[in-house]
């Protein structure tokens, strides 16, 4: 049987004292080693937020932030010899800014968050740049398809400053609405970059982001004093472990976005539009359309189909065509059929509902729905020969998108080929006999699959025709 004995009180003051003795070299050691990675991981950027931190947060944990919805906050690119610290020799550096989740699990539902939001706020960015306030910047740009983030270019051997305005309140993205104190948080990130070999904003700097709350106009103001109060009813020793507030905000370093770091891989297939200058338009020489094309301007929607065959190349040409630049970086590497095989929730998912649900219809050729169809039939003259008995008389259907005299006049030059512009006046026979002249109330007033004999009279005083509907 073992027996445990204790040892003295002046055994384990000696055996501490020589533990500590034997081991403080590599203490020494390790301290200095800290000491240097800490130093040699200092940013070589500093990022503050010119707001104030909440008092209401304990020492060991992330600072927090109140904003105003709406108001302009300042963020200061404070100059630490940026060029000493890293290779850059272009002149100007990229930086980003965007507004994310906090929360990990709306991180990952973020495209439906913000898709979501657009849907319930049209028109509405969540993340706008004051260019008026700002200084220091240059081409400042908020893509229209990421709502959450805007760039601009600065220079890197001078002090820049950029105001921000968050118009999303935290209590938008919570299931329910119980104000501004249980909305979820949200990061403000800037992630800086400079240029490579290829002149592109690609080679990543610095990265930086802190925490923020935001509440309705004047909501982070009181949120702040209310916090303020409370600490300062605390005991003193309860005090201590809350962290002190100050007036601005410094951004601590991060991991650059997950989006920010696909722009330095060359073979990502599908990097941020984001981080690019805007689609520039191009034109096609093969597929400009013209009212004088037969067949394109009765239909328009259903003349140009997405094929399966389609290689990515012609994809992209069909993309462009039918407006939707914005995702051709996206569907760069997409075929016809592959797009083809996307469902309809697929392209709202990555298209947002607009946009998905527009490509969706475009993909499956659905025409647009005309609002009025009526049918024509051009009067015979009286040298042509008589229409056998019991053939009836052959009548065409116009379908017009719009109930006006010109979408009218169009589609009877089109289909009779008459130069539109030839046309001066149409009129309406009525039993009496008498013409009435034409108009976009009258066309409006049409009735659904309206029959109509159609005359064209030459007038040779203006060299045009004179169109009479009986």
């Amino acid at each position: 049987m073992l027996f445990c004995h204790p040892q003295p009180e002046s055994y384990h003051q000696h055996s501490a004292s020589y533990i500590r003795e034997a081991l403080a070299p590599f203490l020494k050691d390790e301290e200095a080693r800290l000491t240097a990675e800490s130093v040699a991981k200092k940013t070589p950027l500093q990022v503050v937020l010119c707001a104030a931190t909440s008092p209401a947060v304990k020492q060991q944990e992330e600072t927090l932030t109140y904003l105003n919805q709406g108001q302009s906050y300042e963020i200061r690119l404070l100059n630490r010899k940026l060029v000493e610290y890293t290779d850059i020799s272009c002149k100007y550096v990229k930086s980003i800014v965007r507004v994310v989740f906090h929360d990990r699990r709306l991180q990952y539902m973020e495209h439906q968050q913000l898709e979501g939001w657009r849907w319930n706020r049209p028109g509405d960015r969540i993340l706008d740049i004051d260019i008026p306030l700002s200084e220091g910047i240059v081409e400042p740009r908020s893509h229209p398809m990421h709502l959450n983030t805007i760039e601009f270019l600065w220079d890197p051997v001078k002090k820049a400053s950029v105001f921000i305005q968050v118009n999303c309140i935290s209590t938008e993205f919570t299931p329910r609405k119980h104000g501004g104190e249980k909305g979820v948080p949200f990061r403000i990130q800037l992630d800086t970059f400079s240029t490579n070999e290829h002149g592109e904003y690609m080679e990543h700097v610095s990265s930086s982001s802190c925490q923020v709350k935001v509440f309705k106009p004047k909501g982070a103001d009181r949120k702040l004093k209310t916090d303020r109060e409370k600490i300062d009813k605390k005991a003193l020793q309860d005090r201590e472990k809350y962290q002190q507030s100050h007036e601005s905000t410094v951004l601590k370093e991060c991991s650059p976005w997950p989006d920010a770091l696909n722009l330095s891989i060359h073979s990502s297939s599908t990097p941020s539009p984001v981080y690019h200058s805007f689609p520039t338009s191009c034109s096609f020489t093969d597929g400009n359309c013209s009212p004088n094309q037969p067949g394109e301007l009765l239909m328009p929607a259903c003349s140009d189909h997405l094929l399966p065959s389609s290689s990515p190349q012609d994809t992209q040409q069909w993309l462009q065509r039918h407006r939707f630049s914005p995702f051709c970086r996206l569907f760069c590497s997409f075929s016809g059929a592959d797009l083809l095989r996307m469902s309809r929730e697929d392209l709202i998912q990555i298209c947002g509902p607009a946009d998905g649900i527009r490509l969706f219809n475009t993909m499956k050729g659905r025409c647009i729905q005309p609002r009025l169809t009526v049918y024509v039939c051009q009067q015979q003259a009286r040298h042509q020969p008589a229409i056998k008995p019991g053939a009836g008389d052959i009548y065409h259907a116009l379908y017009l998108e719009e109930l006006t005299l010109m979408d009218l006049s169009e589609k009877i030059a089109m289909l009779y080929s008459i130069p539109p512009q030839q046309i001066t006046h149409i009129y309406r026979q009525k039993p009496s006999g008498i013409h009435i002249l034409v108009s976009d109330e009258m066309v409006q007033n049409f009735r659904e699959e309206t029959s109509f004999i159609l005359s064209t009279i030459r007038d040779e005083s203006t060299d045009g025709y004179r169109v009479v509907l009986k």
